[in-house]
């Protein structure tokens, strides 16, 4: 499978995905058959393996101008993964600091080495490290937080573009709250560099099929009631835009936040009152909610964006954010690794920590077991849950006929490693997908694939 191959695809055998989040659906014997542009054109289970070439032929393809993909026993393709959350200029940092407060790990970690990112030369190395390493971990789409840096925040575009990663991609605005060192100049600076960035993502991907910008007040405490209100007018402009922020992440963020907005008894109020909250809103962490914020989210339409791995390790204690009544409510949930915040870059220990988190949220609230999560909701949260949070929802995150194909090609056997429970005879396809998700890691991630083109080859 040839990068530049673009011929049309046909995948024949094991294929796991959800289209919704209390179901997984896992396809014995299954067909995917995939158009020279990557969109996916027919999927269809018990199809042996004489009758791969009749069934290609009935969708108008054949097997010399198509590419067939066969999997081996103990090999499953699964949707690609989505991470709803990622500081991009933190890669290089992450998982110093853990255990401290949030803004002073934000004082100490985060700001003296995101100003780096000044340096041309050191974002795009680090932003060229990144989305390797992303890929390699079978993150397909990613919501990233750049620097303050326009310039910086561009060449991440770029990146992002040239290795085929899907990507939103914002310019953090922020102009107080940080040091001198690494702080928008004023107001005005922002707003331009933002609209700046925005006109250089949509020049490069104009149909936003790939990347696109996204607004990115990187939290109420590092901007001012203006600059706020400013980015609100922008969002109105812009109706199709994405719009990313944190919110309700810990006690001391809460706290800071409340003082320097007495007006606004909630986050949810204060983000409404500047235009911010609606269903392009992805809203990181909402780990201390007040039923009143959930219904204001659930109303407004805004997505979820659960950083598990952050929550209990940076922020000031073990935060469990209430994810089972989100959905209850029908907020809709993705989930995302936060990068520095969050230690590891893996969607497989955010599924894994996702778990933990509702066991803990369950004991804390109900102790009956109503609050906890299952593997089949993680798993969606990883990949179509995200993808609808992400604004992506109609192009990706499963395999239903009429989206794009990315995917990851899982290998499990033991010529691979990885896996700490290793796959013996007579295992269901369940209990297979089941030690990937809870002990496998990026070495059984042999192929990433972005709309139908294989970006990331280790088979």
């Amino acid at each position: 499978m040839a990068e530049q191959d673009r011929r049309p695809t046909a995948v024949h055998g094991v294929i796991i995905h959800a289209t919704e989040p209390e179901h997984l659906t896992i396809l014995e014997d299954a067909l995917l058959a995939v158009d020279a542009n990557g969109t996916i054109i027919s999927l269809e289970a018990g199809v042996s393996r004489q009758d791969v070439a009749p069934k290609l032929a009935a969708l108008g393809l054949d097997l010399d101008n198509c590419r067939l993909v066969e999997l081996c026993p103990g090999q499953f393709l699964i949707p690609g993964f989505v991470d709803t959350h990622n500081h991009a200029p933190q890669w290089m940092h992450r998982g110093l600091g853990q255990g401290m407060h949030i803004l002073e790990w934000l004082s100490s970690t985060a700001f003296p080495n995101e100003a780096r990112y000044e340096d041309l030369e050191h974002a795009g190395a680090a932003y060229s490290a990144l989305v390797d390493g992303m890929l390699r971990q079978g993150v397909t789409t990613a919501s990233y937080y750049g620097s303050l840096h326009g310039e910086a925040t561009q060449v991440l575009a770029d990146i992002c573009l040239d290795k085929g990663q899907r990507a939103l991609v914002g310019k953090c605005n922020m102009n107080r709250g940080s040091p001198d060192y690494y702080r928008d100049a004023s107001v005005e600076d922002s707003v331009r560099v933002t609209r700046d960035c925005i006109h250089h993502i949509r020049r490069i991907d104009p149909s936003g099929s790939m990347i696109r910008p996204v607004l990115t007040p990187r939290f109420a405490i590092s901007c001012e009631p203006k600059l706020l209100a400013e980015l609100g007018t922008m969002a109105a402009e812009h109706p199709d835009m994405a719009i990313q922020t944190h919110f309700n992440e810990s006690e001391q963020e809460v706290r800071g936040t409340r003082a320097l907005f007495p007006d606004f008894s909630s986050e949810a109020d204060l983000y409404h009152h500047y235009r911010l909250l609606g269903p392009r809103t992805i809203l990181a962490h909402c780990t201390i909610m007040t039923p009143y914020e959930i219904r204001r989210l659930r109303d407004l339409g805004c997505g979820v964006a659960h950083c598990p791995t952050a929550n209990m390790t940076v922020g000031g204690g073990f935060m469990a954010a209430p994810i089972r009544e989100f959905m209850r409510q029908g907020i809709t949930v993705g989930l995302g690794t936060d990068s520095g915040g969050g230690y590891s870059s893996s969607m497989l220990n955010a599924m894994r920590h996702a778990l933990i988190a509702s066991f803990a949220r369950d004991f804390m609230d109900a102790k009956d077991g109503s609050g906890a999560l299952s593997l089949e909701e993680v798993f969606y949260m990883a990949t179509g849950g995200g993808a609808r949070v992400v604004g992506f929802g109609d192009s990706v995150g499963d395999f239903v006929p009429g989206k794009q194909l990315d995917a990851l090609l899982v290998d499990m056997r033991e010529s691979r490693g990885g896996v700490n429970a290793p796959l013996q005879a007579g295992d269901s396809l369940r209990i297979m997908f089941e030690k990937f998700i809870m002990t496998g890691d990026d070495r059984n991630i042999v192929q990433v694939v972005v709309r139908g083109k294989v970006v990331l080859d280790r088979t």
